[in-house]
């Protein structure tokens, strides 16, 4: 027999952790932004996905209106810095309920750069960054999906494998799991797509 979770059978906010247990490993935003009086924002969101290709557009979910989302609708801008690995502990410590106005990167220590086409700067020791502009936010719920066209992303050259893409080794990646776990790079297999059958 399957234990099945009922979201109409159980008490508010005790939905999460079924879904962030079951829905896995997922990857992490780890998003900078500037408020409208230009102070530093930086925080991690693992509700974070792809919308669209053509033209390219990504996505991360604010649970709650938080600081992040605030500045990015206040400025219309916003990075996407990818988790990595060797960051895991910078990563976490930036998801702590700081004041709001509080500049995350001076307040732990983490590097910046410019940014090539948006005002909030990057995380300088992050492989990838992904430079947005927003594009809408939709409310679902008590939460907020923040979509962002992408103008440009910045990938650090030891990253860079010899097809000329990202090198998902050189990336490591950390992805969040269930609870207080976090997921690290897995074994990567290569697997041919099928042509059409027949």
């Amino acid at each position: 027999m399957r234990t099945i979770f009922d979201p109409a059978e159980m008490e508010p906010g005790s939905f999460y952790p079924v879904l962030t247990a079951s829905v896995l490993p997922r990857p992490i935003a780890w998003v900078s932004t500037l408020s409208a009086d230009g102070v530093p924002n930086l925080a991690p969101y693992s509700f974070f996905t792809v919308s669209s290709a053509e033209p390219p557009v990504v996505q991360f979910t604010s649970v709650t209106r938080k600081d992040s989302l605030r500045n990015v609708e206040a400025t219309g801008e916003f990075v996407v810095n990818l988790a990595s690995e060797p960051m895991v502990e910078h990563v976490n410590a930036s998801s702590a309920p700081y004041e709001p106005g509080t500049d995350e990167f001076a307040a732990l220590g983490i590097a910046t750069e410019p940014s090539e086409r948006v005002r909030p700067k990057r995380v300088a020791d992050s492989p990838i960054a992904i430079e947005c502009r927003l594009r809408q936010v939709i409310e679902v719920g008590n939460s907020f999906v923040v979509m962002g066209d992408v103008l440009a992303v910045a990938v650090r050259p030891e990253a860079i494998a010899d097809d000329g893409l990202p090198n998902f080794a050189a990336l490591a990646p950390l992805s969040r799991l269930g609870r207080d776990e976090w997921g690290t790079p897995p074994p990567v297999r290569r697997i041919p797509r099928p042509g059409p059958p027949g």
